[in-house]
């Protein structure tokens, strides 16, 4: 049976305080060799010397002893036979006594190399996540380290070969949990499941999509992702780069912590609007318009537009050298011509190309007249004035803004290049009511920003990286996928979400349709449905909304012997405020944090209300404190942030902000599944009928 020790008298603990304290110092150690090295002599320039400096400036910052982040959460000790291997797999992982490895959130070796602690990533690592009774994988014991603050304050051992030893559910893992939160998202690596362990260390060739119920933890699986994904392939992700991308700033800086926690300083964050910011965004679209510009029929219609100009050459081109002239006449010029549109190559790549096939054609007639051009005369020829204006006449430039800016403002023009795909209803939803001037003056929206991306791809391939990270990925339109999939045409994507906290109007109906327009058709899609954030009884009241939202998904279930705090109340309407204020203060008298989720609508009131009351509150994305620990939070930006205490204010607010029921009920299932240790919902107005 597990068994939990955290008495300081004894020795066991206090052998692994002492490991504590002595692998502390040697990270120091560390970090001083790093500090103390000169390298005035080992650089040929300062080009080399600035490279140098900056990753020896990372490496430091990498070294950095957190005081209270846990050096190491775990131990295996390996049984004879198996420890051999393990160092045969992990030259790092020396044997120390009895074959024994700590397991911690970064490498850590003495002075004379041997390791101290084992990065959670390495192979040797791996059973602490994986290893059970039905398969202890040659582990003897597994030991789980509890802390308080910085200091070691428990262990919890599990015998994984003694069949006399009960199985039981880990106290220390339960504790882990449910530990209030205060502050930015942390890690799980002292608590990654099997199942999730399994996606987390999944090869970097293929995409993984994760459908995720609400406190399966999928975001944390996918940072922990790109974490492990840099340790095994980390030269060739530092060529190409690596991206999170999240819904918005708020879910960003409420993630932003998680990966330097884990020695990884170097992975950017964005969301789909910084990626696409061609121009400003100052306007809206109604939903109609923005589904039908998110549509992935619009990249057809932009392939048509970008290529609109296009003429077939009716003069020939006339090259004058010296004393001789070189005629191309207008059919050959053609032929060159509808080969580049064949080829269906990127619209700019063929413009570069079209001048050298002139030139090269002149350049035959040349050879053909005994004459010996090379490479020179080649591009000579390319640059020609008649051939540059040929060129122009025959394949124009093209601004991705403009054309944009033209099928929005021209009724005739996206007539033409949406014949057969949209319905003049649809055109309609898409074409300004007022035309702008120009570029500048436009109100862009951000549905018009990704079809100005789609644009730019046409004309200039976009830039690919190694991986990429998707998360709420079920709210993305087809044209946005499409920008994303962009970004690791090359490379690979972990793809994160839950179909039943869809709420945009164009929200994704299946992954293997998401998967087609990222460009990873038939990849892989992984289901976590086994919950760890949130209560018992607060996923299971608001599961009884998924038959409305999502008909096909399993229900989620909670692994937590904590049922949580839950309560439905219904007040009067004119004390529903006071209500919610008074909710708040009791939820405020518990440890960790509180977020009052509203419709936004009802946002400016509770406002004032708190003010009133003398409650301070944050807005999503700043950090809380142990002084300030209330989060006034509008629905719509709720997504992906956690609370250990929600006061959900009248639901059926939540439902009628949105523009159609469904949508609605998404956007409330998402606000009731933010507690992580307790609920409290006060309504005045009915609740909906699933919930009732």
């Amino acid at each position: 049976m597990p068994g939990e020790q955290s008495l300081t008298t004894d020795h066991p603990l206090d052998r692994e305080r002492a490991h504590l304290a002595a692998s502390r110092s040697a990270l120091r150690a560390m970090r001083a060799d790093v500090e103390a090295l000169d390298i005035k002599d080992v650089t040929a320039n300062w080009v080399n010397a600035e490279v140098l400096q900056r990753d020896m400036d990372a490496r430091i910052k990498a070294l950095a002893d957190l005081a209270h982040t846990p050096l190491f959460f775990g131990r295996l000790d390996y049984l004879e036979g198996q420890a051999a291997h393990a160092e045969a797999a992990e030259p790092e992982a020396a044997e120390e006594e009895e074959h024994r490895f700590y397991i911690g959130r970064r490498h850590v070796h003495d002075a004379d190399g041997d390791p101290m602690v084992i990065d959670w990533r390495a192979p040797v690592s791996q059973p602490f996540y994986r290893a059970s009774r039905k398969d202890p994988q040659d582990v003897a014991l597994r030991r789980r380290f509890g802390y308080t603050g910085g200091d070691l304050t428990a262990y919890e051992d599990e015998h994984l070969t003694d069949p006399s030893e009960a199985q039981t559910s880990s106290k220390l893992l339960q504790q882990e949990i449910e530990r209030p939160r205060v502050g930015p998202m942390r890690d799980i690596v002292a608590t990654i499941q099997p199942e999730q362990d399994e996606i987390v260390r999944a090869g970097i060739g293929g995409t993984v999509c994760v459908q995720g119920a609400p406190g399966t933890g999928k975001t944390a699986v996918g940072l922990h992702r790109v974490a492990y994904l840099l340790y095994a392939h980390r030269e060739r992700l530092a060529r190409t780069g690596t991206l999170v991308i999240g819904p918005n700033a708020s879910f960003l800086h409420y993630i932003e912590q998680v990966l330097p926690a884990l020695g990884e300083l170097s992975v950017k964050q964005a969301t789909v609007d910084d990626l696409v910011a061609h121009v400003p965004v100052r306007g809206a679209d109604s939903a109609a318009a923005a589904q039908v510009k998110g549509d992935a029929r619009m990249a057809e219609v932009l392939r048509r537009a970008v290529r609109s100009g296009i003429r077939m050459p009716t003069e020939p081109v006339v090259v004058v050298r010296g004393s001789r002239r070189w005629r191309v006449p207008a059919y050959a010029l053609e032929e060159l011509v509808r080969e580049l549109m064949d080829r269906d190559i990127r619209y700019g790549a063929a413009r570069e190309a079209l001048p050298q096939r002139i030139a090269h054609a002149v350049l035959v007639q040349m050879e053909a007249a005994g004459e010996a051009p090379d490479d020179r005369v080649q591009d000579a020829v390319a640059r020609n004035a008649a051939v540059k204006a040929a060129v122009k006449e025959a394949w124009p430039p093209v601004d991705p803004a403009k054309t944009v800016l033209r099928l929005l403002s021209e009724p005739e023009f996206l007539a033409r290049c949406a014949e057969g795909l949209l319905t003049e209803e649809e055109q309609k939803q898409v074409l300004w009511a007022k035309p702008a001037r120009g570029i500048a003056s436009a109100k862009w929206s951000a549905a018009d920003t990704v079809l100005i991306d789609e644009a730019h791809d046409l004309v200039h391939r976009t830039g690919s990286l190694g991986h990429v990270v998707l998360d709420e990925a079920q709210d993305l339109s087809p044209m946005q996928y499409r920008a994303v999939g962009r970004r690791c045409s090359t490379g690979s994507a972990t793809v994160l979400g839950d179909l039943a906290q869809g709420t945009t109007p164009w929200a994704t109906a299946t992954w293997e349709e998401a998967l087609a327009h990222l460009g990873k058709p038939g990849s892989q899609v992984e289901e976590l449905t086994q919950g760890f954030r949130v209560p018992l009884e607060v996923i299971a009241y608001a599961s009884r909304l998924l038959p409305a939202i999502a008909p096909g998904l399993t229900e989620a279930t909670s692994v937590r012997d904590n049922p949580g705090a839950f309560s439905v109340t219904e007040v009067p309407a004119r004390e529903l405020t006071d209500a919610v204020v008074t909710a708040c203060r009791e939820a405020l008298e518990r440890e960790g944090s509180t977020g009052l989720i509203a419709a936004d609508a009802r946002v400016p009131a509770l406002a004032e209300a708190l003010g009133a009351a003398g409650l301070t509150y944050l807005s999503p994305g700043e950090e809380t404190t142990p002084d300030v620990r209330l989060t006034l939070v509008p629905a719509s930006l709720a997504k992906g942030l956690e609370y250990d205490y929600v006061v959900l204010d009248e639901p059926a607010a939540v439902v009628d902000g949105e523009p159609d029921e469904r949508t609605g009920l998404r956007r409330l299932y998402v606000s009731l599944t933010r507690a992580v240790s307790g609920l409290a919902v006060l309504h005045s107005a009915p609740l909906p009928e699933a919930l009732r």
